[in-house]
């Protein structure tokens, strides 16, 4: 019998292979998908995420973390998807166009990813245009938009305004962060909230779609 703890802790230390060896046993015991992500990985990655902004856990132990949590969700998605249940949210991620950099956008995508969320992840260098295309296919009520350089920040302000030139952007909420990226600048550019952490940034979405 699949000893449910150890997704948790495999989770927790960045474990993949134990982390999929679990999951696949208990979905082969006919262990719901949901008690899996609701009992065991969303706690895990929110325990992740405490430790992360403590200082206890760092870059490398995130990227660990989300590399186990998402081995396991590649078996649980399908079955999620064969049954009709419903993702916490439908969230657009990417870092804008100009910048290269996803390091941070990943492991945001990644929480999000353990969160409950069903992300549909960019890549970085994203033209306006993209994220448009992205949210009028997927449906998504958030958009996340990255940037880790000061001379890309701008692009955050030029896909808004995308948004709502394709008449998408009152169909979503826009969350915005990266390392130049300030609470002043986020309310200057219209978004609708920012987030100095990835933890951060998966509480703030978490709160966003309760409130719709």
């Amino acid at each position: 019998m699949a000893e449910l703890q150890k997704l948790h802790d495999a989770i927790m230390s960045g474990d993949t292979k134990t982390a999929v060896a679990v999951t696949r046993e208990a979905l082969a015991e006919n262990v719901d998908p949901m008690e899996l992500i609701r009992q065991y990985m969303i706690p895990a990655m929110d325990e992740v995420g405490r430790l992360f902004q403590c200082e206890e856990y760092f870059v490398p132990e995130l990227l660990l973390a989300a590399r186990a949590m998402k081995g396991s969700l590649e078996l649980i998605r399908p079955l999620l998807a064969a049954s009709g249940r419903q993702p916490t949210g439908r969230v657009v991620i990417g870092t804008v166009k100009g910048d290269l950099h996803d390091i941070g956008k990943n492991i945001v995508a990644s929480m999000l990813e353990g969160g409950g969320f069903d992300v549909i992840d960019l890549g970085a260098d994203v033209a306006p245009e993209r994220f448009v295309e992205a949210i009028q296919r997927s449906n998504a009520n958030l958009v996340c938009l990255s940037a880790l350089l000061t001379v890309t920040m701008p692009s955050m302000r030029t896909t808004i305004e995308a948004l709502k030139q394709a008449g998408v952007r009152e169909r979503v909420k826009v969350l915005v962060g990266g390392a130049p990226v300030t609470r002043q600048f986020a309310q200057q550019i219209g978004a609708d909230g920012y987030s100095e952490s990835a933890p951060g940034a998966v509480t703030l979405a978490r709160q966003i779609i309760a409130a719709l």
